[in-house]
């Protein structure tokens, strides 16, 4: 009897604290899909934050503390080049959605079957009518992006994220989306994974419930994101509650967060090969797999385009010339006393357009301030090449190298 007893309890303990892997696909970005159609500049003229803020800002609630002007630069997300999503479940019965499983936020939140703007009609729509274990908020709540906005109302219901159930989740549906950024996104949501502090939306965020609910084995959270397309790995992989050793290679390097809103942690220095170095006293980083570039602060990242020989578009982006790749300069972020160096071939990001390759400097200019100074942000450039793991336990972010294949594979 006693040996059936423990047994029963430990099968109840592993189900009801598990480790969970989510499955992430990589999707060509709304950039990338702009550019192939000729689309681009217009895109980028008609979007961009401020102006975009002024041309909807009677159609929000007044006083809507996120949709101040110029919030934008505080609060960054780069969808316009978001790559990775994967697949969450809303209320009973389940309806299922693709969200981007972002560091940079902390809200989750997905179209509602009220909304009637192009962004939601072309989406999958929450029905809370179908869901019997829906409950009514009744609060509303604005986000400001970087490249669009979205209103919505909040509610509550049993969310499932692999095979992790958090019960009475808060979580937003947007009713209105303006602008043509989450139109084009091949994604319907937002799950945001930051730390409370930098929610918009009253409430736990999800992985908060999870850890309240107990319905992962550790707190922490990895992450693994795919070069290319391949058949014996992964193109993504999102894993709640512990790690994947085949993933990665060596020991993982654990960095502090400084500042609990982002995943924030402090960066030693960012040395481009043999010539200049940046915050040689020290700066603040975000780590965000909610960007795919890597940004910093506008003085220092032009002078970076000049050292690796790219040179501005039109459009703000910067262009490299392909067969130069291999005498590029190294570019190295040391974290935690550790150095992480990229090659021109892993911060150079390649599109075809026609017949055509293009070599794009996987560097941007962002300028967010913080207590701490201007803020870098590593985001998909840099996380491709070093698998990451955050650990709410011990308020602290670990790298170590990506495994990824040696076989040749066909980029996407």
């Amino acid at each position: 009897m006693l040996k059936k007893l423990l047994l029963v309890l430990l099968c109840w303990t592993w189900t009801s604290s598990a480790v969970v892997r989510i499955p992430l696909k990589r999707v060509r970005s709304i950039r990338s899909q702009l550019r192939v159609d000729g689309r681009l500049e217009e895109f980028l003229k008609d979007h961009h934050p401020d102006m975009f803020s002024r041309r909807y800002a009677q159609c929000f609630p007044p006083g809507t503390p996120s949709l101040r002007l110029g919030r934008s630069s505080e609060r960054i997300y780069n969808f316009m080049d978001a790559q990775f999503y994967g697949e969450i479940k809303l209320g009973t019965p389940e309806q299922n959605f693709s969200v981007v499983f972002d560091t940079g936020s902390a809200d989750l939140w997905v179209p509602s079957s009220y909304c009637v703007s192009e962004a939601c009609v072309s989406h999958r729509r929450f029905r809370a009518f179908d869901s019997t274990t829906f409950r009514h908020d009744g609060r509303m709540f604005g986000i400001h992006y970087g490249s669009g906005h979205l209103l919505g109302v909040m509610a509550r219901d049993t969310l499932k994220v692999g095979e992790v159930s958090v019960l009475n989740q808060e979580f937003g549906e947007s009713v209105y989306e303006p602008g043509a950024t989450f139109a084009m996104a091949k994604f319907d949501g937002v799950l945001g994974m930051g730390y409370p502090s930098l929610a918009e939306i009253l409430g736990n965020p999800v992985f908060d419930s999870m850890l309240a609910q107990k319905a992962v084995e550790q707190p922490i959270f990895s992450f693994y994101l795919s070069r290319k397309s391949s058949s014996n790995r992964p193109e993504g992989e999102l894993m709640l509650g512990g790690t994947d050793e085949s993933l990665y290679t060596g020991p993982i390097n654990w960095i502090p967060v400084t500042a609990k809103g982002y995943w924030q942690i402090k960066v030693d220095s960012v040395a481009v090969q043999g010539m200049s170095s940046f915050c040689p006293h020290g700066c603040q980083a975000i780590v965000d797999t909610g960007t795919s570039l890597i940004a910093g602060p506008t003085s220092d990242i032009l002078n970076l385009q000049q050292l690796i020989g790219a040179t501005p578009t039109n459009i703000g982006e910067f262009l490299i010339d392909c067969v130069r790749l291999s005498s590029l300069p190294h570019v190295t972020f040391v974290l935690g006393g550790q150095e992480y160096t990229l090659t021109a071939e892993q911060y150079v990001r390649k599109e075809m357009l026609g017949d055509k390759q293009l070599c794009f400097s996987g560097f941007q200019t962002v300028d967010i301030l913080s207590p701490e100074g201007p803020l870098w942000i590593l985001g998909d450039v840099f996380l491709t090449e070093y698998y990451s793991i955050f650990d709410r336990g011990q308020n602290r972010v670990g790298f170590a190298p990506a495994r990824h294949p040696s076989v040749t594979v066909t980029q996407q």
